[in-house]
């Protein structure tokens, strides 16, 4: 009985240091868990941070009351280059006298691009026959506003090279249509679609031409005769 207990306790402590013997190899060879900590303070919200928005900024001032720009009353939509009136009448051959020739180039390039309107005389739009008539009534002449038609019956006729003579009346499709002669080459006209402008007969207009017309000279103002002074004598 005593061997045995002898025997049993020799085991249990060759058991006990064969532990000891090999418990810091298993502890070596066991995986470490490292714990990953972080600088963030326990307990507080988790926060993400928002995206970046790049605002485009503008080099023009932001103005709480902008000036209204209003549209002006003429509706330009033809020819807008100004012309010397004396410049445009350089070469020409004209109807009228110099005086007056000019005062007819002057209402014209004026009314450059007013827009047109049936019926209309002026002044922020015109039909044919009404721009034709202020222009002569802006050189003094004196009749009344009538229709392209009137206007034919009304003045004497033009043949040869005085058709083309600055001043004179040309007539279109039928009596339908008149403007004022620039030269051999183009006409000035209250065009539909353009207002106030001027055409070249070549192409379209030539081909519609009805004839010409003058208003006589006749029809400017007759200005009153200077009174005689009478010097009282003794």
């Amino acid at each position: 009985m005593k061997f045995k207990r002898f025997v049993g306790l020799a085991v249990c402590f060759v058991f006990f240091a064969v532990s000891l013997a090999t418990a810091p190899t298993f502890a070596q060879d066991r995986d470490r868990v490292i714990k990953t900590t972080s600088s963030r303070p326990i307990n507080q919200p988790v926060t993400t941070s928002a995206p970046v928005t790049k605002t485009l900024s503008s080099s023009r001032p932001i103005l709480t009351n902008e000036p209204i720009v209003q549209k002006p009353l003429v509706e330009k939509t033809g020819i807008t280059s100004p012309l010397n009136a004396a410049t445009a009448l350089i070469g020409k051959a004209l109807n009228y006298n110099a005086p007056t020739s000019t005062a007819m180039m002057n209402a014209i390039t004026s009314r450059f691009g007013i827009r047109y309107v049936y019926g209309a005389t002026g002044p922020n739009s015109y039909d044919c026959s009404g721009f034709v008539w202020q222009v002569f009534k802006d050189a003094g002449f004196d009749f009344t506003r009538s229709s392209a038609a009137n206007y034919w019956n009304q003045f004497e006729p033009v043949t040869g090279d005085d058709r083309y003579k600055f001043g004179t009346l040309v007539f279109f499709n039928g009596l339908g249509h008149v403007g004022i002669v620039a030269d051999s080459e183009g006409f000035y006209q209250a065009s539909s679609s353009k207002g106030i402008t001027y055409s070249k007969f070549e192409g379209y207009w030539e081909k519609r031409i009805t004839g010409f017309r003058r208003v006589p000279q006749k029809q400017l103002p007759v200005m009153p005769a200077t009174p005689a002074v009478v010097t009282a004598t003794k």
